[in-house]
């Protein structure tokens, strides 16, 4: 008889045991997952929070992007729209499982009470996304999961909103620094292509405002993406090779103009470039975990350059730093290129056949 007149004593608080540890649980998983939305939404830098949805996202779908994509160049402009939409919606499902959690250990205080886990995720999903066709009164504290449940939500589907904003302002400045840059330096865009078309206009005089404004542009990306990341793998239609070939070509201008033009004004300007853009491919890449691949500049290229500025009518340096060319170049171009196949989209060549 003593032992059966433990039993329901213990199953009653096995069960209150139980209850505890789902709200434990439950505020945890709330606590982490709006820790990560905040990280990656808020705080520039990008998450560092626990969860990395936004990057675990991508690291798990990219593979399997490039693997249905392998007949075309390039991930697709829908790609990563779709992780940015799939990170709201794995947060929201993470929200509605850690309320779900805490109304279930607190189901004896709704009317009627909550019969099963499904039900109590199904209560605060109401909550969470403010439509109220839960036919559950809550009571109690569990008063105060379901309206925690509502802020919560409602503050996620803005910071959606306001997010979504800020991507397609960060998106527009990049791209339209990319379609100038397209229309004057061909495509996949070219330091060459760019001074030979310049040359034949008459137009040289315009090149240091091209520095100043890929100075800018390079400034602006690099702010934008490293706060964050998902832009990376944005792409918009019409851009071409994308932002890698871009910033490839202002470097390559930069290097060529540095080093080989004799153009004494536009020294600082050149450097300052290179500098900047050198840094930007550096960090980007290392952001998204790539290594830079082994490139550099052959003596045969070289010469064919400074072969066609010739033909163009630039005036060059007497005594052209070629090794110095290969050197600084390898700073930059192996993160480019590297950049370049992470997105599928092949850097362009150091020197583009004559349209």
């Amino acid at each position: 008889m003593g032992e059966w007149d433990q039993c329901p004593g213990s199953m009653v608080v096995s069960g209150v045991s139980f209850r505890v540890a789902e709200l434990i649980l439950g505020i945890a998983l709330a606590v982490v997952t709006l820790r990560d939305v905040f990280d990656t939404v808020v705080v520039p830098g990008g998450s560092r929070a626990s969860l990395h949805i936004a990057r675990r996202l991508i690291g798990l779908l990219l593979p399997l992007w490039k693997l249905m994509r392998r007949a075309k160049r390039g991930l697709s402009t829908t790609f990563a729209p779709v992780v940015l939409v799939s990170s709201f919606a794995l947060w929201m499902l993470l929200l509605d499982i850690a309320f779900g959690l805490m109304a279930h250990g607190l189901r004896a205080s709704f009317d009627p009470p909550l019969t099963s886990f499904a039900q109590a995720m199904f209560v605060v999903g109401n909550g969470l996304v403010t439509i109220g066709m839960a036919q559950t009164d809550a009571i109690g504290a569990a008063r105060w999961v379901v309206l925690a449940a509502g802020f919560c939500g409602l503050a996620v589907m803005t910071m959606a909103v306001t997010y979504l904003l800020e991507v397609q302002s960060s998106i527009a400045r990049r791209d339209s620094g990319i379609l100038k840059l397209k229309t004057s330096a061909g495509e996949p865009p070219s330091a060459i292509g760019l001074l030979e078309k310049y040359a034949a206009i008459g137009n040289e005089a315009e090149l240091p405002h091209i520095l100043r404004d890929g100075r800018d542009w390079c400034a602006s990306v690099r702010q934008s993406h490293c706060a964050h990341p998902s832009l990376i793998y944005f792409r918009s239609a019409g851009t071409g090779g994308g932002w890698p070939a871009a910033l490839a070509a202002l470097l390559d201008l930069a290097l060529i103009v540095e080093l080989m033009l004799d153009m004494p004004d536009l020294h600082g300007l050149a450097v300052l470039l290179r500098e900047d853009g050198t840094q930007m491919a550096e960090e980007l890449g290392s952001l998204v975990g790539l290594k830079p691949q082994q490139q550099g500049a052959r003596d045969s290229e070289l010469r064919a350059i400074r072969s066609r500025l010739l033909a163009a009518g630039y005036r060059l340096n007497e005594t052209p730093d070629l090794a110095g060319f290969d050197r600084l170049r390898h700073l930059y171009a192996g993160w480019v290129n590297a950049m370049g196949d992470h997105l599928g989209r092949p850097s362009p060549p150091l020197i583009p056949e004559r349209g």
